[in-house]
């Protein structure tokens, strides 16, 4: 019963949550979990489950055009939408932002990407994986600054490797960010250790 006993928060419904990170990173994961503690995710199921995200990708097209059309936002209020951290700069600051911002191990996040593309049948070594690792380096220290120097968006960093480690202690700090809401258990057990394939130390 205590997870449902905090006082209302005013600008839930109006606010839109983000699962944010680098594609691979564990946004599909964390949007799950947050469907699963109680908050409806913003998804068409256009992009069907697969080998490589077995429990859905919870994307929503429009999504993909950000940056020539956010007439879609309305409807992201009150729920959560995953937009991957190269589309964040494109979103309108006359909203209120809580992002949940996914890192995860660069080496991990190019070999889940580079495994996606083997089974796609696409060329995986178009760019070297020390490139790609300086190249997201870079774009994640720019999306940091970025982000903190913007009111419009509150955000929790979250390790994709704390949640698989101790998904109950992580869920906890999300539904405290996300206003003390949702159900940690129900959160919690969604987390799946066997689909962390691409550990790297």
């Amino acid at each position: 019963m205590g997870l449902f006993t905090a006082e209302p928060d005013p600008g839930a419904d109006s606010r839109i949550t983000i699962v944010s990170g680098l594609p691979r990173s564990g946004t599909s994961m964390v949007m799950k979990m947050l469907e699963a503690g109680g908050l409806a995710p913003l998804t068409d199921e256009i992009r069907q489950a697969d080998n490589d995200n077995p429990r859905g990708y919870y994307e929503f097209e429009p999504v993909k055009k950000l940056e020539t059309d956010q007439s879609w936002l309305p409807r992201a209020k009150g729920k959560a939408v995953k937009i991957i951290s190269m589309l964040l700069r494109h979103l309108p600051l006359d909203y209120t932002y809580k992002v949940i911002f996914i890192r995860r191990h660069l080496p991990e996040v190019l070999a889940s990407q580079k495994q996606m593309l083997v089974r796609r049948g696409e060329p995986a070594d178009q760019v070297s994986d020390e490139e790609m690792a300086r190249i997201y380096g870079n774009h994640l220290r720019q999306m940091e600054n970025w982000l903190n120097a913007r009111p419009a968006f509150d955000v929790l960093y979250v390790n994709h490797r704390d949640i698989i480690d101790n998904p109950a202690k992580a869920c906890r700090r999300i539904n405290k960010f996300l206003g003390g809401r949702l159900d940690v258990r129900k959160m919690t057990g969604v987390v799946d250790n066997a689909l962390y394939r691409q550990r790297r130390p």
